[in-house]
């Protein structure tokens, strides 16, 4: 998942430069649901959401686990200066020896942090429920902070069976990364729905994108009591502080004349057995105009056929029978270098079947 062999040590060696002037970092989207884009960062938005995250969870010795060309990466550097500690780096592919590995250089006096995403939880969780060693090293850690996509409840479940300290994590690279950590923002950012919308406010939003200044705008409107906000795309709700996001406002099809949320649709299926990792993305189709189809990579022990129609039954009774998946498709899922399904890739290696 991720090889930090040279370049995290460059990068931390001239961050404190960074943060201490006015010069922006250019972290380019990952570009899972469209064109990547780049955000300029401000040292102070860093700052803000680093000293935010300090103090919601404590500081103490951090671990580098994913790539420094992503906002989670680069924070766990930015939160690291700021509590004058030195990061601690997994060399190499993310494996859970590499990972053990990496825990065994941190100090034992202090508290320990790393920011994963789903996938990396996944591969530790399944080696901890075997191995001590591995069990050992995540337990040992005062938070996880997993972001990037949705963390799957079942996971999440596995992960609070073993003991490990898992945080749910929300936000995006505009926003400095995470700002709401389960389901509850940070302190200084103030999240709402308008429109339908999520939107976010506070001194950890990006400046905007890179010589774009109409999508700048567009994303960052400020509203009439002169406050900038981030649209994120995001549907949700906050309620009596509780942030939840359902889904993505552009993950939609029109399926016989309604509307379904894709966001929703995987959300269900993956709470069937079997089917917890599954992807769902959206095809054409001749009779509805538009489908949702399952995708997963292998079915252990399992019948496909029999799997569909549990998902079926499942979207129908939580959603609506609209929303039903019309197929079920075995083939690898590509990732993107964050870890999220290419789901671009997906749906035009399945239109071209």
């Amino acid at each position: 998942m991720s090889d930090t062999s040279s370049e995290p040590r460059a990068v931390a060696a001239g961050l404190p430069a960074a943060l201490s002037g006015v010069e922006p970092v250019l972290i380019t989207t990952s570009g899972s649901t469209g064109v990547p884009k780049t955000v300029v960062l401000s040292p102070a938005a860093l700052r803000a959401s680093a000293s935010a995250t300090a103090a919601r969870i404590g500081e103490g010795a951090w671990l580098l686990a994913l790539p420094v060309t992503y906002v989670a990466g680069l924070q766990v550097l930015v939160r690291a200066h700021l509590a004058g500690t030195s990061p601690a780096y997994l060399d190499g592919p993310f494996t859970p020896d590499a990972f053990v590995a990496a825990t065994h250089e941190m100090p034992v006096s202090a508290a320990r942090y790393t920011s994963l995403v789903p996938a990396q939880l996944a591969t530790l969780v399944a080696a901890a429920e075997t191995e001590p060693g591995v069990r050992d090293a995540v337990r040992s850690f005062e938070a996880l902070l997993i972001g990037g996509q949705a963390l799957p409840v079942p996971l999440r479940g596995r992960a609070d069976a073993l003991g490990v300290r898992v945080v749910r994590t929300y936000g995006s690279t505009e926003t400095s990364g995470g700002c709401v950590y389960d389901g509850v923002p940070l302190d200084g950012v103030d999240v709402r729905v308008m429109g339908g919308e999520l939107v976010i406010a506070g001194p950890t939003l990006a400046d905007g994108y890179l010589g774009d200044d109409a999508l700048t705008a567009a994303a960052f409107p400020v509203d009439r009591d002169g406050i900038r906000r981030y649209r994120t795309g995001d549907t949700g709700s906050v309620e009596d502080g509780v942030v939840r996001v359902t889904g993505r406002r552009d993950n939609v099809i029109v399926s016989g004349g309604i509307n379904v949320s894709l966001d929703r649709v995987e959300a269900v299926v993956r709470g069937v057995g079997g089917l917890e990792h599954a992807v769902v993305i959206g095809v054409a189709d001749e009779r509805w105009g538009e489908a949702s189809v399952i995708v997963v990579e292998s079915i252990e022990g399992g019948d496909g056929a029999a799997l569909l129609e549990a998902a079926r039954a499942a979207v129908a009774e939580a959603i609506t029978p609209a929303a039903r998946p019309s197929r079920l498709v075995r083939r690898p899922v590509p990732h993107l270098p964050s870890g999220k399904p290419d789901r671009e890739a997906l749906r035009r290696a399945i239109r071209e079947e």
